[in-house]
């Protein structure tokens, strides 16, 4: 008798074996362990959610903190080895969430959150296709989920993102978010992304870390204030000292916006120690920093990141300032050393990339004293730009490229030290003279004017220079260009 009791119960025949529900507890622990894997303190949050897992074996969460834990390194250093053992996790944390209720926000939530955060890594690997569909399936999911749980804070962060992107892709390409189902505009996403950064909803708290990563990048980077997200910055006060993520991200935003000084001190008074992540993207955050500014040793950060990193997002760029340091000191062995490097390593998925490909194939060096101009004022060193730039005119350079540089490089100093009447009459002399050439100056002249007359209030001269720039073909850096002359067309027109 008991043999068949035994059995019955083994096959649950009108018996439950196990009745106990798996929950998403983001419990105090796993607030740490997010904490610490947030400032690529990984080990430390490992940690946490191993002993979260042993004390609280029915708790989703911490599976789910996993997948950030794989995240950062696969996204930062691209090691193909290392995706080739992670990938499958994917799929197993998927499952893994689907056994929580249906009933929870965070059901449909986490799964969206681990597609889209392999999306961004399947990116990094020249996985196109398949990111594509990740990212639809995170859309869709977040859409369902801002369906049936609408006051659910942490949809509208991830959703807004989305739509931030999804608004600024050019017509052309339109189609394919259509077939998709992919929609959204600058305005709709970034009121979902601010929605979220003034909840006091306990999600909303939950997620506040990556939530001002989301909002900086897309301030900058897609709405064009950079005003505004450094006023963020300095509202939030966030600890790039101990905070290792926040630290590359304010050192990368300064790269991009023409504060090098600052990218330097954030990384230079950063606390290093071998609890957080080694992340080669440092190196070369740091050494193009560093190279703006003329530093002699700029090219040990940039000869560390071309040893040590394993992808291909960068390399070519990489290469291509190390040719240019080596250049400028007078080191031409060196310098043709790294140029023909380019032709073999890295990609070219971004536009950097593609162009210093493109100048190495060419063969022509760049006019030392404009390379000069140029690296200090991408670092925001205006007035030493301007002091050397004004030791020469247009007319000095017999080359119709280097006049052409001449003119935009001091249209773009002008700009950024505030003399806009200055700026305008040497973008209009850049444009008139490149527009049909393969430079990109007329076309980076053109989006800048734009800019300006946008600040002006004059919305359809705006819209007819970012049209200008969405016009001229085949200059370097036209995808990101063009993105850029596109989100402006938006916030114009209010979209």
């Amino acid at each position: 008798m008991r043999i068949i009791f035994s059995l019955i119960l083994l096959l649950g025949l009108g018996f439950t074996v196990d009745a106990r529900q798996k929950t998403y507890d983001f419990n105090s622990r796993c607030e740490q362990a997010y904490q610490a894997i947030m400032e690529l303190r990984l080990n430390t949050g490992k940690a946490l959610l191993e002993a979260e897992k042993k004390e609280n074996p029915d708790n989703l969460i911490p599976y789910f903190l996993d997948n950030y834990v794989d995240f950062f390194p696969l996204f930062f250093n691209e090691d193909a080895a290392e995706y080739s053992r992670k990938r499958g996790m994917r799929a197993v944390r998927l499952d893994r969430m689907e056994e929580g209720s249906p009933d929870s926000p965070y059901y449909l939530y986490t799964q969206a959150a681990i597609k889209f955060q392999w999306a961004m890594i399947k990116i990094k690997f020249n996985e196109k296709w398949d990111a594509t569909w990740e990212i639809r399936k995170a859309y869709m999911t977040l859409k369902e989920n801002q369906r049936r749980f609408p006051d659910f804070m942490p949809n509208k962060l991830l959703l807004g993102a989305m739509q931030t992107v999804f608004g600024t892709i050019p017509e052309g390409y339109k189609w394919i978010t259509n077939i998709l189902g992919m929609k959204g505009s600058i305005h709709q996403g970034m009121d979902n992304v601010n929605a979220f950064i003034e909840s006091n909803a306990p999600e909303a708290r939950q997620f506040r870390e990556e939530s001002y990563y989301y909002y900086c990048y897309l301030m900058l980077f897609i709405v064009n204030k950079p005003e505004d997200t450094w006023a963020f910055l300095q509202r939030k006060q966030l600890d790039t000292k101990n905070n290792y993520l926040y630290a590359l991200m304010v050192a990368n935003l300064s790269l991009n916006n023409q504060k090098a000084a600052n990218g330097i001190r954030v990384l230079e008074e950063r606390h290093d120690s071998s609890e957080y992540a080694d992340i080669e993207y440092y190196n070369y955050v740091f050494g193009l920093l560093k190279l703006t500014r003329l530093d002699p040793d700029a090219h040990v950060y940039l000869e560390r990141f071309i040893s040590d990193f394993k992808g291909k997002f960068y390399v070519k760029e990489c290469l291509q300032r190390l040719s240019w340091f080596y250049y400028l000191e007078g080191n031409q062995a060196m310098a043709n050393k790294y140029r023909n490097m380019i032709l073999n390593r890295g990609g070219t998925e971004t536009d950097a990339d593609k162009q210093a490909l493109k100048e190495a194939e060419g063969g022509k060096w760049p006019n030392p004293f404009l390379l000069k101009v140029r690296l200090l004022s991408d670092g925001g060193f205006f007035s030493e730009a301007l002091k050397l730039q004004l030791t020469k005119k247009a007319a000095d350079f017999p080359a119709m490229e280097d006049k052409l540089e001449y003119a935009y490089r001091l249209g773009r100093i002008y700009d950024e030290i505030g003399q806009d009447d200055k700026a305008v009459t040497m973008y209009e002399v850049t444009i008139k003279v490149g527009a049909n050439r393969p430079e990109y100056y007329a076309a980076r002249a053109s989006l800048q004017l734009g800019y300006i007359y946008e600040k002006r209030k004059d919305k359809n001269k705006a819209i007819q220079c970012y049209q200008q720039c969405l016009d001229m073909k085949g200059h370097d850096y036209k995808n990101s260009l063009d993105q850029r002359a596109k989100a402006g067309i938006q916030r114009v027109n209010g979209s």
